[in-house]
């Protein structure tokens, strides 16, 4: 007789306190229940971490073939016909016991911790503790706080063993710096003995305490949730566009929470984008208008005398040397509606395409816009990833965090082609790293028919056999590419070769083009890169409708930064505007940018705070910055979601797209913006990409995680997200539903139209596709004609570059704490700036006779510095190491020593008395 596979059922019934409730196979008893409207008490379980049922706090009784028995409901899962009662006599009893043990030596500080008003176990003691506690022996006391980093704070006395801090190290961050120690009533979160808990991701770790054990060094005795106001926005301190709750007191920022948002961040950030937050409040911000006078000094004036200074400079460049003369740097601090504004007041009114959001240090936009592009739930849940791009825990950290996770626990596989391995090589499939400048090799060789592999010099063969075998039969479907500057100090040739070499090979594979500045991907969408118009339009495909629209475009695409700073060093650039752009600090040639910034007649900033470059504007117009201006911001992936306003702009600071249309009527002309629902209206209707991304459906319900653009394949009249938000739950991410409880409520129920009134969401809320032509469902370009298209042929391989046998290839990276302007303007941050140094293999120190850390000579033919050698055999051979603004910004660092104009950057080392010079 045949073997027959029954399949498992599509769900299951299970009694809930008497009431039937349909389960899916699998699913834990507490989900369930939750699911249904009936509340299981818990403290160590969370729905983002495995179970462990340490606490017993969510003990049920559960009917069985002996009879009932108590059991954990965050550890056992449903089965067909199962009887649960959550609170029953026995249940009820088991339930006060617990935290009746628990409380035994909790001290009775709530009137002093920093959880109280928000506190889990406060709230579980009224619901289901005793009424009255037995105990009347001493409790234990400990020293308190004490710091288990320079961050997070510990409190051993309110600790209830729960594990949730020392799982998340472990399971979800691979960072395990902390864990218990001791016995019996002495048991204890510790750190080891030579090791602080310097994880970028310990926040989290406070966030999901449910008692006040673990407190935050900004926040701690900031203030109580009663008094606190709250509205949910994005965060921008990076790419990923992680969703967050800012919280204010008194008017200023207090604290920054992690709300789960299923398809970005799941609850979880990075501690620089936590507490980057105290940036907003420092004291050097820009608050007024400064011009420099004859004395040379930049003296605060009036917003209508700097704005008049502005417009009489750049018409003076238009006159003598026309539009082209003229160009805009910068951009990826600002808002989409902000970004959209500027692209129109140059191209419309200056009539220069100069304009470029990237400093040097991304992809070319019309590779970026063209590939086929992937969610960050699509990479995780692929098959394989291929990861070309720098260290995502040091640029994207919350991507690492999903990816690690999704390797680790689901099965991904991971191909790190990365020149250095990154954070994610320890659960890799396969690791293979190129030669700096030489991916597209690589990429060639992983590609190719069997036995067809062509040999790749620096590589070893096995490695290459690993990588191909990781890929070998899986569809290209599921197959996600990350990809993006490995290092600064190589050009971007190599990395958009490569990418055009995977896309080409594997038709049906996706891209994550991992840009590491805030809202660069909304940059170019909204036009702010040479030849490239809002929506993902090449200037000549978009010039007939824009032209209708806008009145004027420019008669051929114009520079990059690269090519702007380089005009401007030989005289040919007449004024430049940064927007939020420092690029002595960023762009990676420091000398070129050093020459550019010194030689441009009429130089404009326009920025939140003062910076090297800042410093050097003949015109500062200060602007309001994260958590002082709503509108919409794109992260990584694509996806637009809400800015809103929580503080008070300093000074006169005024938003960018304000600035804009200032700058446009003292010029002669008007952009047509009063305020920002008629610049998106405006976005909707004259960008391709945008169309279907109405304001109801940004702000509405249906885009509380996000609309991606374009909209594709969605069926008309369904709702833009494909799933319900994830109900705010305040045991697994304490400190937000109290606060909402306050009468601050998250715009979840409520739509805030920037510029205008507080709507009921469903008012606006619109349904997906409106516009659209008829159909089941429309493909991302349907109806969107003109949108750039991906030709390969625009990317050939840059030939290898030529390297003496004495020099290093140098690969420049950039790391989460630097010395750039924000992370410097946050006290809590500015000083976790890990010391500058060259990182090299022990081989290649013992060449040079010198030991770890001493210091060595590093040159390149523009430049010298002297760094401390570090041994990292992580290393490959032939290459250094180093990060960029890794030191202040008035030193040399790293981007001393590349010329942007080069392939790949080499260095020589030598020791300080001369002598050496590494054998590569």
């Amino acid at each position: 007789m045949a073997d027959v596979t029954l399949a498992p059922p599509a769900e299951v019934t299970v009694v809930i306190d008497g009431r039937e409730v349909k389960a899916q196979p699998g699913e834990l008893i507490i989900d369930a229940a939750e699911r249904a409207g009936i509340f299981i008490p818990r403290f160590c379980y969370h729905p983002r971490m495995k179970p462990v049922g340490m606490c017993r706090m969510c003990l049920v009784e559960l009917s069985g073939p002996r009879g009932p028995s108590l059991q954990p409901a965050c550890f056992v899962s449903v089965a067909d016909g199962q009887e649960i009662a959550t609170a029953s006599p026995a249940a009820r009893k088991a339930q006060e016991g617990v935290l009746e043990f628990l409380l035994l030596n909790h001290p009775l500080d709530c009137p002093v911790c920093d959880k109280g008003g928000e506190c889990p176990l406060q709230d579980q003691a009224v619901s289901h503790g005793p009424a009255e506690s037995r105990f009347i022996e001493e409790k234990r006391h400990f020293a308190k706080p004490i710091a288990l980093g320079p961050l997070t704070l510990l409190d051993r006395e309110r600790c209830i063993q729960c594990a949730r801090c020392t799982r998340f190290a472990e399971e979800i961050a691979g960072e395990p710096l902390i864990d218990f120690f001791g016995r019996g009533d002495e048991i204890e979160v510790a750190i080891f003995p030579d090791r602080e808990f310097t994880s970028y991701f310990s926040g989290n770790t406070v966030q999901i305490c449910p008692v006040g054990a673990l407190t935050s060094v900004p926040y701690r005795f900031r203030s109580r949730p009663w008094d606190l106001e709250q509205v949910e926005t994005t965060c921008t301190y990076c790419a990923v566009g992680c969703r967050v709750a800012l919280q204010s007191s008194a008017g200023r920022v207090v604290r920054m929470l992690g709300v789960d948002s299923e398809p970005v961040n799941q609850s979880w950030l990075c501690d620089r984008g936590r507490y980057g937050f105290e940036s907003i409040h420092a004291p050097e911000r820009l608050g007024e208008p400064m011009l420099r006078f004859e004395g040379g000094d930049l003296q605060p004036v009036a917003w209508h005398e700097a704005l008049r200074e502005v417009a009489a400079g750049l018409r003076q460049a238009l006159s003598t040397a026309g539009p082209e003369s003229i160009g805009v740097i910068g951009g990826a601090r600002l808002a989409n509606e902000d970004q959209y504004a500027w692209s129109k007041l140059a191209r419309s009114v200056i009539g220069t395409d100069n304009v470029d959001a990237q400093l040097g240090d991304g992809l070319p936009a019309e590779l970026v816009l063209s590939l086929p592009q992937a969610t960050i739930d699509q990479a995780c849940g692929a098959k394989v990833v291929v990861l070309l791009a720098g260290d995502l825990r040091e640029e994207l950290p919350v991507l690492h965090l999903r990816l690690r996770t999704a390797a680790a626990h689901h099965g991904l596989k991971i191909v790190d082609c990365s020149p250095v391995p990154t954070a994610l090589a320890g659960l890799a499939a396969a690791t293979v790293s190129s030669r700096p400048g030489e991916a597209a090799k690589l990429a060639a060789a992983l590609v190719a028919p069997p036995g067809e592999v062509p040999e790749v010099e620096g590589v070893a063969p096995t490695a290459i056999e690993s990588a191909r075998e990781a890929l070998l039969g899986v569809d290209p479907s599921q197959i996600v590419v990350v990809v993006g500057r490995a290092s600064l100090a190589e050009s971007a040739a190599s990395a958009s070769a490569t990418a055009a070499i995977f896309a080409t090979a594997w038709p049906g594979a996706r891209f994550l083009v991992a840009l590491r500045r805030a809202n660069v991907r909304g940059a170019l969408e909204m036009g702010l890169a040479p030849g490239m118009l809002p929506g993902r339009v090449p200037l000549e495909a978009g010039r007939s409708l824009l032209e209708a629209q806008w009145g004027h475009l420019p008669p051929s695409a114009g520079l990059d930064a690269r090519g702007m700073l380089e005009a401007a060093a030989a005289g040919e650039l007449k004024a430049l505007v940064l927007l939020g752009a420092d690029p002595l600090s960023d762009f990676p040639d420091r000398a070129l940018a050093t020459r550019a910034l010194e030689a441009v007649p009429f130089l404009v900033a326009i920025d939140t705070h003062p910076s090297v470059s800042v410093l050097l504007a003949d015109v500062v117009l200060p602007a309001a910055g994260f958590g002082e201006r709503a509108g919409t911001t794109t992260n990584v992936e694509g996806r637009v979601t809400r800015l809103a306003q929580k503080a008070v702009p300093p000074g006169v600071a005024r938003p960018d797209w304000v600035i804009a249309s200032e700058i446009a009527e003292r010029l002669g002309s008007n952009l047509g913006f009063d305020h920002l629902e008629g610049i998106w209206e405006e976005i909707e209707r004259l960008a391709p990409a945008y169309r279907g991304a109405t304001l109801g459906a940004v702000y509405g319900l249906a885009g509380m995680d996000g609309v991606v653009v374009p909209v594709e394949a969605v069926a008309l009249g369904s709702p833009l997200s494909s799933r319900a938000r994830r109900p705010i739950d305040p045991i697994a991410t304490p400190g937000i539903h109290s606060v909402d409880e306050q009468g601050a409520p998250l715009a979840a129920g409520l739509s805030v139209i920037p510029g205008g009134d507080v709507a009921e969401s469903e008012e606006v809320e619109e349904e997906a596709g409106e516009g659209l032509p008829p159909g089941e469902a429309q493909p991302a370009t349907a109806g969107r004609p003109g949108m750039v298209e991906l030709d390969s042929r625009r990317w050939p391989a840059p030939g290898a570059p030529v390297v003496d046998s004495y020099s290093l290839r140098l690969v420049a990276r950039r790391r989460l704490y630097d010395y750039g302007t924000l992370v410097q303007m946050a006290p809590s941050l500015k000083g976790l700036a890990e010391a500058p140094g060259v990182r090299m293999r022990l081989a290649e120190l013992e060449k040079l006779g010198v030991a770890s850390g001493d210091e060595v000579r590093v040159r390149s033919p523009h430049a010298e510095i002297v760094l401390p050698a570090v041994a990292d055999d992580d290393v490959p051979q032939g290459v250094a190491l180093l990060a960029v603004s890794s030191g202040p910004a008035d030193e040399p660092g790293a981007s001393s020593l590349i010329d942007s104009g080069e392939a790949v950057a080499t260095v020589r080392i030598d020791t300080l008395d001369g002598k050496g010079g590494a054998d590569g």
